[in-house]
């Protein structure tokens, strides 16, 4: 039988797509903080013991939805930046970007407060596990800030950016630290922005989503541009 191994494999694949699939349904109804494998377990009929051999805890479990959510994401950058034309300037792919993801969270809501939202009791993100799939858009972002003029820093924002100030690709994409500053900014004006909106924070019905996020982008190219 020496296709077996492949077979085998197969089937855990598939397998470990429905407890994803299932954990994905589970976010939605009952949120982050309560997943739970042996819930997981009984939907797919399964003993609660044996979900333990493919996925080892519930923190794996977590793991592995913030990687997908953030890849989903990445893929919805992607593709809305593909469809610019060539010559399009930073500036519109900065647009792009923000936009991409709040069409992209509004269709997925959960997914969003599982990456952006509150932090899960107890649950701590193995960097060496989400930082490439989580750092696809903000490196998308440094190529709209670059200008190919690098500034020096001043005091202030060596201190206040820290590691962040120092990364080696910031030298890559030709972006200082005065141009991540505005950057960081505007960035989370637009996180806010669509933060404000999925969880109704400034109530239902209260104003035109789609015609104030168009003004918080006029607002954050403002301050990309210093």
């Amino acid at each position: 039988m020496p296709d077996a191994p492949g077979i085998r494999a197969r089937n855990r694949a598939a397998l470990e797509a429905e407890i994803m699939a299932v954990a994905g349904r589970h976010l939605a109804s009952y949120g982050a903080a309560a997943l739970s494998l042996r819930a997981i377990a009984r939907e797919l009929g399964m003993a609660s013991s044996a979900i333990y051999r493919y996925v080892e805890s519930r923190d794996e479990l977590l793991t592995r939805l913030i990687i997908a959510a953030f890849d989903s994401l990445g893929d919805a950058v992607d593709a809305d930046l593909e469809a610019l034309p060539a010559e399009a300037a930073p500036l519109d792919r900065f647009r792009a970007i923000a936009s991409a993801t709040r069409h992209w969270a509004i269709r997925h809501p959960h997914e969003f407060a599982l990456i952006y939202g509150s932090p899960v009791p107890g649950y701590h993100a193995p960097p060496e596990r989400t930082q490439a799939a989580g750092t696809r858009v903000p490196l998308l972002l440094l190529g709209t800030l670059s200008d190919g003029d690098v500034p020096e820093p001043t005091e202030a924002e060596i201190r206040a950016l820290g590691r962040m100030a120092q990364d080696e690709q910031l030298a890559t994409f030709a972006v200082g630290p005065g141009q991540l500053r505005r950057g960081v900014t505007a960035w989370i004006l637009v996180i806010g922005a669509i933060t404000a909106e999925l969880f109704e924070q400034f109530g239902r019905d209260t104003y035109e989503p789609d015609a104030f996020f168009d003004l918080i982008l006029d607002d954050a190219q403002r301050i990309v541009t210093g």
